[in-house]
Formats: C-alpha cells, structure tokens, sequence
C-alpha cells in the first residue's frame, strides 16, 4: 500500500510540474505578444482609455507568475499573494462599485493580517523546534 502510495504522489508531482511548464509557456507567450505589439505603446500615448486593456494583461502575467510560483512551491504565503493579486486585480481593471472597491480593500487586509499571522506563527514554531533539540542533545551528553 505504501508503494502505490507513493508511486500516486510522484505521479500527482510530475502532473504539476507539466501544469507549471505550461503556465510557463503561457506566460512567456503572452509576454511576447505584448513586447510585440508596438501600435499599443503608441495609443497609450494618444489615448489613456486603452491603459485599461494594457493594465489587464500585464496584470494577467503577474498573476500567471505568482501562480507558476504557487505550482512549483505550494505553501501558504505564495497562495495568499495569488490571492491577493487577483483581488487587487478585480479592483484596478474591473469595473467596480464603491461597495465592491470597499470590500476588496478590507479583502486585501484580511490577506495580508492572515499572511503576516501565518509567517510570524511559522518563524515561532521554527525557533520551539529548534530549542527542543538543543535541548535533546545537551539531554544526550549528559
């Protein structure tokens, strides 16, 4: 049983370290075809309305980032920061009400209390272990 347990669990590795190649793919595609797109740079110059579609797919990379970065290491803090920038994404390029833009502020700061309360509680948890085996060899040599 312990076999095929683990054989599932390099299996679900490998599956998510394909999604991560694509998500790769799909980020530096989408970074070409923005480079690329010379006549955009121009109408940013001439017209502020179209900032809104440039902002919504540089904020769309970003996020694919983060979320390449949450694949490859899975871990609370780089999953608040995915969820952090897609609030803060719904809030910028959306089109909000003052009710939404409200409830995604207190959002963001329930997301980053939470991220801070998880790595301070992750650091003293951190420093009780590394005390427990200090403490464990100093019981070995005596």
């Amino acid at each position: 049983m312990g076999k095929i347990k683990k054989y599932i669990q390099t299996v679900c590795e490998a599956l998510e370290m394909l999604a991560a190649g694509l998500v790769l793919l799909g980020i530096i595609l989408a970074m070409i075809s923005i480079l690329k797109n010379i006549p955009a740079f121009k109408e940013l110059l001439e017209d502020v309305t179209t900032f809104r579609h440039y902002l919504e797919a540089i904020f769309l990379i970003v996020i694919g980032i983060e979320f390449l970065e949450m694949l490859c290491r899975p871990n609370s803090d780089n999953i608040l920061e995915v969820l952090i920038f897609l609030v803060a994404r719904h809030m910028i390029v959306g089109e909000t009400t003052p009710y939404m833009d409200f409830v995604s502020v207190i959002s963001v700061g329930l997301l980053c209390f939470l991220r801070r309360y998880l790595h301070v509680s992750r650091t003293k948890e951190k420093e009780r272990e590394a005390q427990l085996k200090t403490q464990d060899s100093s019981l070995d040599e005596v």
